[in-house]
């Protein structure tokens, strides 16, 4: 049976005065529910430039969970976790724009598993990292003007970290009524750690740090306050946000027809 443990983290940081990132979570309470069910973890972050966004981070993550935890028994994740954002899109575009109109914008990584595999589903550039075997990448690409022009050739990875545009979004929750999330689905097996993060992170601490962060710390706990820490050392100009799930055990299980089935 799929058996996990996880920590998360949030932080201010150095310069902000307040935290604009929203973190939550759904654990199932049955071992029943590990199956049909499964887990999600859930991280946002507040797009700057836009008003009250720890409003629009909080409600975008408060809507995936809700709805995570009413899904009935054996619904594929790889299906519903895009219209799940998409509800949480609309929550915080029909926030946004209500009586008051102020606009709101926020990221979105949504991550959850079951079995033997994790789906990820992301808006923005909050991130999702696999590490294995002490070696890590990222599983999203970012939603950014840079990060488009890097899938285009247009720049070279190092130019794109140099650039002063390496924030602007080229999608968040709230703009429009719609939102195109991009979702992948990736197998797990027992010792991968799954990093979620905002770019107050992964703007400041490089992927070969965070390896060796976790190469030093067992402890998830430790390691979330580690990281925190590291992007602070680093400047810490913006909220931090992380989330570390490391998987314990699998169940392996193919599919038949859309159906999944235990494999020996």
């Amino acid at each position: 049976m799929l058996d996990l443990e996880f920590a998360q983290l949030t932080d201010t940081g150095r310069v902000r005065e307040q935290n604009e990132d929203s973190i939550g979570y759904v654990k199932p309470a049955t071992a029943a529910q590990v199956q049909s069910q499964g887990w999600a973890f859930v991280l946002a972050d507040g797009v700057g430039g836009h008003e009250q966004g720890e409003v629009a981070s909080q409600l975008a993550v408060d809507t995936v969970v809700a709805g995570f935890r009413k899904i009935p028994p054996g619904v594929m994740h790889v299906s519903l976790l895009p219209k799940l954002v998409q509800e949480a899109n609309a929550a915080v575009y029909e926030k946004g724009h209500g009586s008051r109109g102020k606009q709101m914008g926020t990221t979105l990584v949504v991550c959850a598993l079951r079995f033997d595999s994790a789906v990820i589903s992301h808006v923005g550039d909050s991130r999702c990292y696999l590490f294995r075997g002490g070696s890590g990448s990222a599983l999203t690409r970012d939603h950014t003007m840079v990060g488009e022009q890097v899938r285009m050739n247009l720049l070279s990875e190092a130019e794109a970290e140099e650039s002063e545009r390496k924030h602007v979004l080229t999608r968040c929750l709230g703009v429009d009524m719609f939102v195109a999330p991009d979702t992948i689905t990736v197998n797990i097996i027992p010792g991968d750690i799954l990093l979620s993060c905002s770019d107050g992170l992964h703007g400041l601490v490089s992927t070969a740090t965070m390896e060796r962060i976790l190469a030093a710390n067992c402890d998830l706990n430790a390691a979330a306050a580690a990281l925190v820490a590291a992007a602070n050392e680093n400047g810490g100009h913006d909220n931090v946000s992380v989330q570390l799930i490391r998987v314990l055990s699998v169940e392996r299980m193919g599919l038949y027809r859309g159906r999944p089935y235990r494999m020996l």
